[in-house]
C-alpha cells in the first residue's frame, strides 16, 4: 500500500483524464481503452499511483451526468487496479467514489473536500481509505469568482483546517487525511504563486501534501510577454517538472503530474541534491 507518511521523495501521481473537455488534454484519453493505455505508461514512466476522474474541473466547465462519469471512470480503475495499479479516484460525488472503490481504487480525490456531497464523508469513512480533501470554495462553473483573500496562505489553512476537523467529525481518521492547496481553484495567478513560495506552511498543518500544479495556466504565463497568451497545456511540463523539485524541497507528500518523465527526472535531481556528500551520493 502507498505510505501516507511524507518520504525525502514526493510520490508521483499520474494523471488520467477520461473526459472530453479536460484543459490539459483535449479528451485524449477519453475513450477506456486509451485510457487504460495511457495509465499503463504513466506506470512504466515511473508513477507511483495513478488517478483516475471523469469530471472535468476546468474553469467553467458543467458537470457530466451521474451515468456518464461512472461509465468513463469504473472499466478504467478496474482494467488499472486489476495489474497492480494504486488508483485513486477523483470525483466528487459519493456513489462514483464507492463504485470506483468497488472497482479497486485505493484512495478518494475529492477536490471538494467532501462539500459537494453530504454523503462522501460517510462512504469514505466506512471504507477506511485515504481521503485527498482540496481547498474548495465552488464548483467550476463560478469558482474565479469567489478567489477573494485577505492573506491567500493564512485563509487556504485556516480552511483546510476547518475541513480536517469535519472530516473527522464524520468518521474519517486524522492519518488518513491527505491536504491539496488547490492551485487553480478560486486561486488567481498572484495567488497560486504564493501558495507555492509558502507550501511549507501547509505541510506545517500536520497532513499528507498533495501538489497539484501540472500543466495550470499560471505556469503557461511564465517567460511569456506581457498580455500574451499563456504557453498551450502540453508546453508546460518544464515548469510543472520545477514545481515538483519545489515541493520535494518543501516536504510534499506527492505531486500530482500529467507528464510522469519529466517530474521524475526533477525528482531525482532533488534526489541528488539531498544525498550530495554523503556515501549515498558518493
Amino acid at each position: 500500500m502507498i505510505p501516507l507518511v511524507a518520504g525525502p521523495r514526493p510520490l508521483v501521481m499520474g494523471v488520467v483524464n477520461v473526459t472530453p473537455d479536460s484543459f490539459s488534454d483535449g479528451g485524449e484519453w477519453f475513450e477506456p481503452e486509451a485510457a487504460i493505455a495511457h495509465g499503463r505508461e504513466l506506470i512504466a514512466a515511473g508513477a507511483d499511483l495513478i488517478d483516475v476522474g471523469g469530471e472535468s474541473t476546468r474553469p467553467g466547465a458543467e458537470r457530466p451526468a451521474v451515468e456518464e462519469e461512472l461509465r468513463r471512470v469504473v472499466p478504467v480503475v478496474r482494467a488499472l487496479a486489476a495489474e497492480g495499479a494504486v488508483i485513486s479516484i477523483d470525483t466528487m460525488r459519493a456513489c462514483v467514489a464507492g463504485a470506483a472503490v468497488e472497482a479497486g481504487a485505493a484512495i478518494v480525490n475529492d477536490v471538494s473536500a467532501g462539500l459537494a456531497d453530504g454523503d462522501m464523508a460517510a462512504l469514505v469513512a466506512q471504507a477506511g481509505i485515504p481521503f485527498i480533501a482540496m481547498h474548495w470554495r465552488g464548483h467550476s462553473t463560478d469558482m474565479q469568482s469567489r478567489a477573494v483573500y485577505d492573506d491567500v496562505v493564512d485563509d487556504v489553512c485556516r480552511e483546510l483546517r476547518q475541513r480536517v476537523e469535519a472530516l473527522q467529525e464524520s468518521g474519517i481518521r486524522a492519518e488518513d487525511i491527505i491536504l491539496d492547496p488547490g492551485f487553480g481553484f478560486a486561486k488567481t495567478a498572484a495567488h497560486n504563486w504564493a501558495l507555492l513560495n509558502r507550501l511549507d506552511e501547509v505541510v506545517a498543518l500536520g497532513h499528507p501534501v498533495l501538489v497539484g500544479a501540472s500543466r495550470k495556466t499560471f505556469l503557461g504565463r511564465v517567460g511569456q510577454p506581457p498580455g500574451a497568451d499563456p504557453r498551450p497545456p502540453a508546453e508546460r511540463d518544464l515548469s510543472t517538472a520545477v514545481t515538483s523539485f519545489h515541493a520535494a524541497r518543501c516536504g510534499a507528500w506527492a505531486v500530482r503530474v500529467h507528464d510522469v518523465a519529466s517530474t521524475t527526472e526533477a525528482l531525482d535531481v532533488a534526489d541528488a541534491l539531498r544525498t550530495s556528500g554523503t556515501e549515498e551520493g558518493a
